[in-house]
């Protein structure tokens, strides 16, 4: 299987780094083939000019190479913390530049966008690693959770991914070092356990 890796963390030293680095090493043992993307590393231009919204609009190079891997993609993993029940704006304009029309869905004919989308990714499964610095409780009690309705429902299954696996670590601020090795080791599971080898 090919599968996208996309990272947002400012912080090179971060725990979203290490749930990424884990996530990367696990796909390779398990003989898949991964395209690996650190938006803050690659300096991601996230702002979407008015001319590049049309679907046939010419595309600079670097974004139709971003749309031309994740149209082939056979599954996608996403790394980024919570902020403000938000991915980073570098990731949101991944979002807004990548997955895009004609490339990640398209309307039927006739249909200007007021219907039901038409998924185009040829992923089967994407899987979503979260990290936050509010307990789960509030998060869900408060606030409902926001991640999982944009990544699960507004741009999985709006894309034609039907399968859809995410976890969320939290309280960062007070986990010890011994707790996020549990949790690498948890990341490394569920990687493996949604991408296995007998699947590629």
């Amino acid at each position: 299987m090919f599968i996208s890796v996309i990272l947002a963390h400012p912080h090179r030293g971060s725990f979203n780094h290490a749930i990424a680095e884990t996530v990367v090493a696990a796909l390779r043992e398990c003989g898949h083939a991964v395209a690996f993307h650190d938006l803050y590393a690659e300096t991601f231009d996230p702002v979407l000019p008015y001319d590049e919204i049309a679907r046939d609009a010419p595309l600079p190079p670097f974004i139709a190479a971003h749309c031309a891997e994740i149209a082939v993609a056979d599954g996608l993993v996403v790394v980024h913390p919570d902020w403000w029940g938000m991915p980073p704006s570098i990731l949101k304009g991944w979002i807004d530049r990548v997955l895009r029309p004609g490339v990640a869905y398209r309307f039927g004919e006739g249909d200007n966008g007021e219907g039901i989308s038409v998924g185009l990714l040829k992923a089967k499964t994407a899987l979503v690693f979260n990290t936050s610095n509010t307990p789960k409780q509030r998060e869900l009690a408060i606030f409902g959770d926001p991640l999982q309705r944009l990544w699960k429902d507004c741009i999985c299954t709006f894309c034609g991914i039907p399968i859809f696996h995410r976890r969320m670590f939290d309280v960062m601020v007070a986990s010890t070092e011994e707790q996020r090795k549990s949790w690498l080791g948890d990341v490394r599971a569920l990687t493996c356990e949604t991408f296995p080898p007998d699947s590629a």
